[in-house]
């Protein structure tokens, strides 16, 4: 008589840990992520992680290198009559940048300290800096550049401005705030306000940057 087998637990892999502890910060938060926490998600013991990593906080590296990895770089190749549309180059990777974080937002302030030794946070600091020196910007301001595109990037998807004020009308008093009559309303259109910002910030930016490559 043939004994049924019993159905395998899935391999546990780097990418399954990986997956696993995105998931658990998107929901949770940072602060919610521990080797125990994750090993019960996973169905596993928690000294099985470090087999495939040596620390918790190689596993949070490798969640946030997954995100970047995401960060379409395209535009940043070489084109065939020299360096990329520097301009056209910013604009799009700059919303492709802010799509990947704010997909992810509890993980932007560990990605805001910088890419580490992380793999896609260094080739996205190379396309960037090797576009805008192909592109004829001095090594200097090249690195500026990706550092301040970093800066407003993150910046803008820590947190909505919208999002941070109440609905209750009754909250802007006339008398102390004769300005913010329709702040109450600014939460019901909060991707429209907050997408919107963005897209000014980012091509006000990206102007004022023309004006110095002239």
């Amino acid at each position: 008589m043939c004994r049924m087998a019993r159905p395998r637990k899935p391999l546990l892999s780097r990418d399954r840990i990986v997956t696993a502890a995105l998931a658990l910060i998107d929901e949770e938060g940072l602060n919610a992520l521990s080797t125990r926490r994750l090993a019960a998600q996973l169905g596993v013991s928690g000294p099985s992680l470090y087999n495939h990593f040596a620390t918790k906080e190689a596993i949070l590296d490798a969640a946030a290198d997954t995100v970047i990895a995401q960060v379409d770089l395209s535009m940043f190749a070489p084109a065939p009559d020299g360096g990329p549309d520097w301009r056209a180059a910013l604009l799009a990777w700059g919303r492709s940048y802010r799509a990947a974080l704010t997909e992810h937002p509890h993980i932007v302030p560990f990605l805001a300290t910088g890419p580490g030794l992380r793999p896609a946070g260094l080739r996205m600091a190379d396309a960037v800096f090797g576009g805008m020196v192909a592109a004829g910007w001095p090594a200097a301001q090249a690195t500026r550049i990706g550092a301040l595109m970093r800066y407003f990037v993150t910046g803008s998807a820590l947190g909505s401005f919208a999002g941070g004020f109440v609905g209750d009308p009754e909250a802007y008093d006339p008398a102390d705030y004769p300005h913010l009559g329709q702040a109450h309303l600014l939460a019901g259109h909060r991707e429209q306000v907050d997408e919107g910002a963005f897209e000014t910030g980012l091509r006000a930016l990206i102007d004022g940057l023309a004006l110095q490559f002239r």
